[in-house]
């Protein structure tokens, strides 16, 4: 059944047509009494017509994942439901397994914006075919991404360097801090899936025998700062890291091409595998990165609400530049999605409807 506000003239067009009867009316000796209903009615109409719209979307609950990206698009969401869509947006702050899990088991929250679905595919699967989940927009249009990566300084000053193979052959561009007569490749601290990938590529492309140390830089931070000390000094620098961040968004890095195509099964076997010993070079897969909705909310939600939650994706390289801002100005999650929604007109206008467009842009 279609609903009546869909069908009927929007209230803020109602109004202008009733105060002119009104008017109209006053000019030609209606009674004052008369004239102060059909005034009541029109504003009357109106609040009616902005609760209907609200109601349409109602109550949503929208998980926020305990980092940056993920908190960033969670109050984005927020921002854009609550003041383009009128619903009665909440944050919920939540982690990819339990959140998801809950969405399949409890039908809440009502919205994960930053799903990590390779994490768990088997559950997202489950929730899938269960209709208990709607997938929407992958939230990242190019996916999360891991690999090793140089700083591009050098990737610009050494344009042949594009695989790891290619940066292998040049020990002296990426000296190891503690012995200038090697190459480092930079790790992440142990207890990452990422540490021990590049691990096993480290192997796999002969880095011992290319006269590359693989290097334990101890913690996050310690990784962060080996790549900071190098853009400092314009040094060389090669190693693991990944996207969204923002570090990247800081430090302009390239990628390096793996120089083969991605074998799932020799992933799975041996280059997630720490004690394996005859890892084979391999791409690095892409994580996908998507918007899950409950099916309850789906329903509920109306079009527009979910034509957005469709459109709604960015690439690692805004939101690396958005979360770098953040980070320098010690934004929030509401900041950064604030000042994303100011800058940014021409990327998120055609995610929402022209009268969502007007409403948001009134807020801000």
């Amino acid at each position: 059944m279609i609903s009546p506000v869909r069908i009927m003239k929007p209230a803020a067009a109602v109004l202008p047509d009733l105060v002119g009867v009104t008017y109209t009316a006053y000019k030609e000796g209606t009674d004052m009494k008369h004239l102060l209903a059909t005034t009541s009615l029109a504003f009357g109409l109106l609040a009616l017509g902005n609760a209907a719209f609200a109601a349409e979307c109602g109550d949503v609950t929208i998980a926020s994942m305990n980092w940056q990206s993920a908190e960033v698009m969670a109050n984005l969401d927020k921002f854009i439901l609550t003041e383009g869509y009128g619903c009665n947006a909440d944050i919920i702050v939540g982690d990819t397994v339990p959140t998801i899990t809950s969405m399949i088991e409890k039908g809440e929250p009502d919205v994960a914006p930053e799903g990590w679905i390779d994490l768990l595919p088997d559950v997202v699967k489950r929730g899938f075919d269960e209709g208990k989940l709607v997938g929407a927009a992958m939230s990242l249009s190019d996916g999360g991404v891991q690999g090793w990566w140089i700083p591009k300084y050098i990737a610009d000053a050494h344009p042949d360097i594009k695989t790891i193979d290619d940066a292998f052959k040049h020990p002296e561009l990426f000296p190891d801090p503690e012995d200038k007569s090697k190459g480092a490749v930079h790790n992440g601290p142990q207890g990452w899936g990422g540490t021990v990938v590049t691990s096993q590529l480290y192997k796999a492309y002969g880095g011992e025998a290319a006269n590359f140390s693989l290097v334990d830089t101890g913690s996050a931070a310690g990784l962060d700062g080996s790549i900071a000390k190098a853009y400092e000094g314009k040094e060389g620098w090669v190693g693991y890291y990944w996207a969204p961040t923002a570090l990247l968004g800081k430090y302009a890095m390239v990628k390096l091409d793996h120089g083969v195509p991605a074998d799932a099964a020799e992933w799975k076997r041996c280059n997630t595998v720490a004690e394996c010993p005859d890892p084979k070079k391999n791409d690095w897969p892409k994580d996908r990165v998507q918007t899950l909705v409950t099916k309850g909310f789906a329903d509920r939600a109306g079009e527009d609400v979910m034509a957005y939650l469709n459109k709604r994706a960015w690439t690692n390289d805004t939101v690396n530049g958005l979360m770098a801002w953040m980070t320098d100005n010690q934004a929030s999650g509401e900041d950064g999605a604030k000042h994303f929604l100011e800058e940014n007109e021409a990327l998120w206008t055609p995610w929402v409807s022209p009268e969502a467009a007007e409403k948001i842009k009134a807020a801000l």
